[in-house]
């Protein structure tokens, strides 16, 4: 998620380390085969996020011990390096991120694939100010908008929703403005006239009178809407040659988060957050009444059942080439893999509804 220059600098070290990186990496996961219980690092992009909350869910409802597998949950830091770059670079052995990333570490040269998806929706909001007259990405034309950070999906996205409605790059300006507090002081101080963020960043903004919602990235009718199709987002990522050597630890991951997928669909947003870290739902941004709230309005993000789902690999394929991040030819089938979360719907013979994504996406 950005932080490009503190990310490569970290990244070429690790390189340097290759062997040492990779060895410490597969120790700690194991084969989850042979007697024991294997351990696997696990960074996510924003583990108090609303739209990264089944990582630690899972923790909380007991599901990683329930099914044979100790993860060790990290969250990344402003400043440092991203999950899905701690991941590809052997710091850690999965990253909860977004998909498009496998996409983009295949045009680098990088094998990275995408074992089960969490959500059809970016679970973002364009949140804008009344007086910045946005109401599309053709707004942003001559207007300084707020990313997360410079190179991270919600930059991606921002980049889209202008490239969609025929304003290019150099006709607005991006800067990277955080979550949370940092994000919010943006629109305030009129840094930025939008700031595309996610809950409960989301519901800050709106109870404190700074900013609206704009255009709704937050479910996936409306991602499909505003896209042109569901928008793969929050996913488990991995290297592909540490899956192949991993795959019963992976299964054993995957089973944990599939059945944190199912307790959400048949939970409420109420019983989600009583179940979260009570700093997560409550916090110098939000009440938990405020994030329960948030959380009731874009509940509709999470897929109940970790497939990949029809469509969702095209559309992000399409945003990528749109803004310009990808320019090579791509093999959507090495991105992604749904033999994990389909066998973790059999193995507990849970119904599953999502349409899964062919080999091309």
């Amino acid at each position: 998620m950005s932080r490009r220059s503190a990310v490569a600098a970290s990244v070429l070290t690790l390189l340097a380390l290759g062997s040492v990186s990779a060895c410490s990496s597969t120790s700690s996961a194991g084969s989850g085969g042979g007697g024991g219980t294997p351990t696997v690092k696990l960074m996510a992009g924003g583990l108090d996020k609303q739209i990264y909350l089944p990582y630690q869910l899972a923790q909380q409802l007991g599901f990683y011990k329930k099914y044979g597998v100790n993860v060790q949950l990290s969250t990344e830091q402003d400043g440092g390096v991203g999950a899905e770059e701690a991941m590809a670079s052997g710091q850690v052995d999965m990253a909860g991120a977004w998909y498009n990333h496998t996409i983009e570490f295949q045009a680098k040269g990088k094998a990275v694939e995408d074992v089960v998806q969490l959500s059809g929706a970016p679970g973002e909001r364009e949140m804008c100010t009344k007086k910045s007259g946005v109401h599309s990405g053709a707004d942003f034309k001559g207007k300084t908008v707020g990313v997360t950070d410079l190179g991270s999906g919600t930059d991606t996205l921002t980049q889209f929703l202008a490239a969609k409605k025929g304003v290019k790059s150099d006709q607005y300006h991006r800067i990277g403005v955080g979550a949370g507090s940092t994000a919010i002081a943006a629109l305030q101080n009129g840094k930025v006239a939008c700031v595309m963020t996610t809950q409960p960043t989301v519901a800050a903004i709106q109870k404190k009178g700074v900013g609206t919602s704009a255009i709704d990235l937050a479910t996936t009718s409306g991602a499909t809407a505003a896209m042109g199709g569901a928008y793969p987002a929050a996913s488990v990522l991995a290297r592909t040659d540490w899956v192949n050597a991993h795959k019963d630890t992976v299964q054993k991951v995957v089973d944990a988060l599939v059945a944190t997928m199912h307790w959400i669909n048949t939970h409420s947003a109420a019983d989600i957050a009583n179940k979260l870290p009570a700093s997560y739902v409550s916090n110098q941004l939000v009440t938990k009444a405020d994030y329960i709230s948030a959380l009731t309005e874009d509940k509709g993000q999470f897929l109940p059942d970790g497939l990949m789902p029809a469509g969702g690999p095209k559309t992000s394929l399409a945003t990528e080439q749109l803004v310009g991040n990808v320019k090579s030819s791509v093999n959507l089938s090495k991105t992604f893999t749904n033999d994990f979360a389909i066998q973790a719907n059999k193995t507990e013979g849970f119904k599953t509804t999502t349409t899964p994504a062919g080999p091309n996406g």
